[in-house]
């Protein structure tokens, strides 16, 4: 029987290259490498290289990515269209102190596509401009506070690095007026103190928050469809009410699109059929490269051009990524949406369909887009809606040796719990990945 201790076991043995280079890596950098999300169980997995679907690691193995940078490759690695238009910026040099054309040719793209999108400030990443969006909101309406759901990530900044990764302790509160709490030390009290958080898919206890912070609440940051802190998708129902009360309130609706911009053509909220006051964007736009973005309504971002807030970085809105972020949505089309999201769909239904029918707890979960989570639940037909729920309902231990597993058998998710797609994969790609899991699965209920 398949057991998180045989995964792992397996998991050190075909990627003991890689945990080489992690116990190398903690002699020079905290942890081994410089960004926390890489674990992977015992260690992170070293690639030296990419090609399609596929990625090649250290170890000698070739993995079929469904990590893909955590939904940053969405035309899969060394996409040909995206290489050649860094290849041909390059001899022109690489960075300026100049504003170049591509900046509002990106912008321009980016307004045509999202409709509450009516002009655009690019800066270095999405946590940058989460942190952006938030002094622009502030700035717009002179309040102070600012709401998030409690699971929902919005980078690492001191703001939004509140009641992300809970887990079930007294110090969070009741479910229906959930209580800020930092996620790390070193983010001041005075800080957290700012925060309202609201639950996920809770219309009249976020309703009656909304109602009694109004006064002093600029905005709301949201995913329609939360990932890194858990995968919970909002109801159509909650995702209209958030839009009415925080319009009635003057509260302005900051939507995070850096992972769901890979949703549709024209962003997750236009599915919803709402506008967002504000958009952060990142992930997908770089095209592969360093790059974020904030844009919204005109007399919102005004207060940029106005002298009432000074944002500036040294590689905001720098040349190559700008470049590589217009080659990877121009390739990003109507019809590759439809691609890609037809594969999405298939997953969904077939494993679905699948685990269903021998009653087994694993769970997929996804609105049908190319952005999926999966989960081990304690119970089979269970449903996550709130990010509670993975307190109550999800079998960590047995998602873990599910994740270990998959990289032991050639694919590579995230290993949270979340899947990527590319248009690089195939329709057997896809049959793979599905009769890999099954294959799993028995393995884990035999």
């Amino acid at each position: 029987m398949l057991t998180l201790e045989t995964a792992t076991t397996t998991f050190t043995e075909r990627f003991a290259e890689s945990a080489k280079l992690t116990e190398h890596g903690k002699q020079l950098i905290p942890g081994g490498y410089s960004r926390t999300s890489f674990n992977f169980g015992p260690h992170a997995v070293f690639v030296t290289g990419g090609s399609g679907a596929y990625i090649n690691t250290v170890d000698g193995h070739r993995l079929l990515d469904f990590n893909n940078n955590f939904t940053v490759n969405i035309l899969g690695h060394g996409a040909q269209v995206i290489t050649d238009a860094i290849t041909k910026a390059l001899p022109t040099g690489t960075s300026f102190g100049n504003p170049v054309a591509e900046e509002a040719e990106l912008a321009s793209i980016l307004i045509e596509r999202i409709a509450s999108v009516e002009k655009v400030q690019f800066s270095c990443s999405a946590s940058e401009s989460v942190m952006s969006a938030a002094r622009i909101a502030r700035a717009y309406t002179g309040r102070t506070k600012i709401a998030k759901f409690e699971g929902g990530y919005h980078g690492f900044t001191d703001p939004v690095s509140v009641s992300v990764h809970t887990h079930e302790a007294d110090e969070y509160g009741p479910e229906d007026a959930p209580l800020p709490v930092a996620d790390d030390a070193g983010v001041p009290q005075q800080v957290v103190d700012q925060v309202v958080v609201l639950t996920q898919n809770d219309i009249s206890g976020t309703e009656r928050l909304l109602r009694l912070h109004a006064a002093d609440l600029a905005c709301v940051f949201v995913e329609l469809e939360s990932g890194a802190g858990g995968h919970v998708m909002l109801t159509d129902e909650f995702a209209h009410m958030l839009r009415r009360v925080t319009a009635e309130l003057g509260v302005l609706l900051i939507i995070d699109e850096t992972a769901n911009l890979r949703a549709a053509y024209h962003g997750l909220q236009s599915l919803y059929g709402i506008d967002a006051d504000l958009t952060v964007m990142g992930k997908i736009i770089g095209g592969g490269l360093p790059l974020g973005a904030v844009g919204g309504r005109a007399d919102i971002m005004s207060v940029l051009e106005n002298g009432k807030v000074a944002i500036s970085g040294t590689h905001h809105g720098h040349r190559l990524a700008l470049i590589a972020g217009i080659a990877c949505l121009r390739a990003l089309d109507q019809r590759a949406y439809a691609q890609l999201n037809g594969h999405a769909q298939r997953i969904l239904d077939e494993l679905r369909l699948w685990a269903s029918e021998r009653r087994s707890p694993f769970t997929i979960f996804g609105r049908g887009f190319s952005s999926l989570a999966y989960a081990y639940c304690k119970e089979p037909g269970q449903q996550v809606t709130t990010h509670r729920d993975y307190w109550h309902k999800v079998d960590a231990e047995k998602t873990q040796a599910f994740s270990l597993e998959l990289a032991n058998r050639g694919i590579f998710p995230v290993a949270r719990g979340e899947l990527s797609l590319s248009l690089a994969m195939t329709d057997d790609d896809i049959s793979t990945f599905i009769d890999t899991v099954k294959a799993i699965i028995v393995d884990m209920e035999s």
